[in-house]
């Protein structure tokens, strides 16, 4: 090997990076190359323990390795003493398997993946001729990563080189790009190479690139504006309703967007319904509305939707999906009681934070208490674990059960310290599911604990903020964790709810998806949803609220038209996202329109889909329009996508077209009535796309109808419904 080759990988394995302006780095002494220092990241950046290759549950071809590196004792062991020693030859470090694999000179299912003489071919080398050395217990520490820069304003097709620099506990800081992997969560705004060249497409818009270095994490923002100039004053002159219409627009210049027009009155009125509480408005509810000239008819209009009976069904069937389980598995009055829960919570407006209290430390009886239905659902401690972290939390946990999380700092401590919380729920009573499902009784016990996945140790309740606390037998783990995640200094807690409520209203998270908070994962509008959790804990957690101060901004009454400068926008809310409405929501809208009712199995003679207690009840429609699958476990998210067979069952159910043609149907009597084929028309626009039609459409629908003679004009009356109740504008929230 050439001298200068070694001099380079000795400089590469111990260069420093340059400290902040005017502010000389301390320097990390001169080290040999080590296992957990130098080599277990090339293992990381080339992909040697990533899923598809040795890090997944089995390893490859009988070499395992852990996932992204986070077990280094496993790793070490695999390396040096399994397959005999050949992985690794200090004698002859060249005919070393983890030399000549990845460079080529052996067959290797991985592909080549460096040169011979490379850097780090050589960084391996020389690790191997040194004898293989662990990295010292008193080696200074990784405090943190960065990366450099943390953001940067990209044109089209441009590119620049990302420098990852680890701080270490001695205060020293190190280059570490060459040992880092890296991965952009939008390719197609900004992708990365394996070197970290940053290099954006030809799209506008924003993307995170992460860097990750030994399990440790750092996200660089790249921004790509869209091509041309907006004078100031455009965006000084935009309506300001109240703080959150500031932090959108004041994030629009960045990206060189401007917003659409506000929505006509009509389309404000029928979103508003559909959004707070799931139905349509009736014809006389849009006039009323469209004739009020107050200035304040948006505010009482608002105040008066989050008032009636409906709210608490929509916003409770969206928590079903959430929390709800399947009645074949826990029984099927203890689902019934769980919904009924629910449902009360929300006609009570209780408030978020006890609500969240109620369920993660229920006790009681399942037949008594629904919120305890989540624990008879889950009985394992480290099943509730995830769960509750996801649903309160927006952290996916699941992960780092078996292994280090691959996107954030959560490790196998964390997983298990959190599901420790949940070690000493006790459950009393048999199950015998479904119809019999007999009664449990939910309660904390005085002792118990949970065991460590991978070192089967005792594990002592851990809050993800990293504290481990020990218990005494008269504190109940779950008030503890209530506790923490409930207050006000969480940083949490009001995040996610505050995420969820404002994806449901607008379409489209902050964050997405909604329970995935992680720094990854980054909001598309940070000090928005830092603005609205501070809100929603300062307003005492109250949902309606937030609801309200969301739906009064100038941003939900944007138009869902795009304009030339926001056409691509798909994230920062310059318009309105459209939505096609939830199954439910579909369902009892068809039949508000068609004056018909739905007959549903368990559920009393005239109930709306959004009553609904259990998806097992059976409907066509519902499962095509993606309400969740009864054998799925929650939390459930729904897709709001429209697919070929949604489009085919409003075309061609047999169901929907003998509701098209009942007697008692709402088609029917109007065919039957005294009223002109004009009133139709309106009556019928009105009932599904809450406003008059206009000229043409008036035209069109008069012409189909003045063909008809008395004989069949019930038929063309019929055909008009049918036609727009297959519309787009009729299923989609605009």
């Amino acid at each position: 090997m050439k001298e200068s080759v070694l001099l380079g990988v000795i400089a590469w394995s111990c260069a420093l990076a340059p400290a902040h302006a005017g502010a000389p780095s301390p320097a990390i002494p001169r080290k040999p190359v080590t296992f957990e220092f130098d080599v277990q990241p090339i293992l990381t950046r080339f992909g040697c323990n990533s899923g598809p290759c040795h890090g997944k549950s089995r390893g490859q071809n009988g070499f395992a390795l852990s996932l992204l590196g986070f077990d280094a004792d496993f790793d070490y062991s695999s390396l040096i003493h399994e397959s005999r020693g050949r992985r690794v030859l200090p004698a002859a470090p060249e005919h070393s398997m983890l030399l000549s694999k990845p460079a080529g000179q052996m067959p290797h299912g991985g592909g080549k993946r460096f040169e011979v003489g490379s850097p780090p071919y050589e960084m391996l080398r020389a690790w191997i001729r040194a004898g293989a050395p662990r990295t010292p217990a008193d080696a200074p520490r990784i405090v943190r990563v960065i990366t450099e820069p943390a953001g940067r304003r990209l044109a089209a097709k441009q590119g620049f080189q990302l420098r990852v620099i680890a701080e270490y506990s001695d205060g020293s800081r190190r280059d570490v790009t060459e040992g880092s992997a890296f991965q952009s969560n939008d390719t197609t705004v900004a992708a990365v190479a394996g070197e970290g060249i940053v290099r954006s497409g030809g799209l506008p818009g924003e993307a995170a690139i992460m860097a990750r270095y030994m399990n440790n994490i750092a996200v660089c923002t790249v921004t790509i504006p869209l091509p041309g100039d907006v004078p100031d004053e455009a965006y000084r002159k935009l309506p300001r309703q109240n703080d959150i219409d500031e932090l959108v627009w004041k994030k629009l210049p960045l990206l060189g967007i401007l917003p659409s027009p506000p929505a006509n009155e009509a389309t404000f009125h029928r979103r508003a319904y559909l959004k707070a509480i799931g139905r349509l408005p009736t014809p006389a509810e849009t006039q009323a509305f469209l004739a009020d000239r107050s200035p304040d008819k948006r505010a009482r209009l608002i105040d008066r939707l989050l008032e009636r009976p409906e709210y608490a069904d929509f916003w409770a069937n969206k928590w079903a999906d959430l929390i709800r389980p399947n009645p074949y598995r826990v029984g099927i009055k203890a689902v019934w009681n769980l919904d009924a829960w629910l449902r009360d919570s929300f006609r009570k407006n209780k408030p978020y934070d006890q609500f969240a209290r109620e369920l993660v430390a229920a006790q009681g009886s399942t037949w008594r208490h629904g919120a305890t239905v989540i624990f008879r659902d889950r009985p394992d401690a480290v099943e509730i674990g995830a769960s509750v972290s996801q649903l309160f939390l927006g952290v996916r946990l699941e992960c780092a059960k078996c292994h280090h999380h691959p996107f954030e700092v959560w490790s196998q401590d964390d997983f298990f310290g959190f599901a420790a919380f949940f070690a000493r729920v006790g459950h009393k009573g048999g199950l015998s599911p479904p119809i019999s499902g007999g009664e449990e009784i939910i309660f904390t016990m005085n002792a118990g604990q949970l065991q460590h996945g991978r070192t089967g140790a005792a594990v002592a309740p851990k809050t993800l903020a990293g504290k481990s606390l020990t218990l005494g037998p008269d504190d109940d783990p779950r008030e503890v964790l209530a506790d923490w995640m409930t207050d006000k200094a969480n940083p949490y807690f009001a995040k996610v709810m505050a995420n969820r409520v404002w994806s449901e209203l607008m379409g489209q998270g902050l964050v997405e998806p909604v329970d995935d908070i992680r720094a990854t994962n980054p909001p598309s509008n940070g000090p928005l949803l830092d603005a609205l959790a501070d809100d929603f804990r300062r307003q005492g957690y109250d949902i309606k609220k937030l609801v309200r101060k969301i739906m009064l901004s100038h941003v939900f009454a944007l138009s869902s038209r795009p304009t030339e400068r926001n056409v691509s926008d798909l994230k920062n809310f310059s318009r309105y996202y459209r939505q096609r409405m939830r199954a439910e929501v579909l369902l009892d809208a068809v039949n508000d329109v068609l004056g018909t009712e739905e007959s549903f199995a368990a559920m009393p003679a005239g109930s709306r889909a959004a009553q609904m207690w259990t998806h097992r009840a059976s409907s066509i429609f519902l499962d095509t329009f993606g309400r969740p699958d009864p054998n799925q476990d929650p939390p459930c998210e729904r897709k709001t996508e429209s697919t070929t067979p949604q489009v085919l069952h409003l075309m061609n159910s047999p169901a929907l077209n003998r509701k098209l043609s009942q007697d008692t149907a709402r088609p029917a009597q109007l065919a039957a009535s005294k009223k002109t084929s004009d009133n139709i028309v309106e009556e019928l626009y009105l009932l599904a796309y809450g406003r008059l039609p206009s000229s043409d459409e008036r035209a069109t629908a008069l012409e189909h109808l003045s063909r008809a003679t008395l004989v069949n004009r019930r038929r063309a009356v019929e055909d008009l419904f049918w036609a727009i109740l297959n519309t787009p504008e009729f299923y989609i929230v605009d």
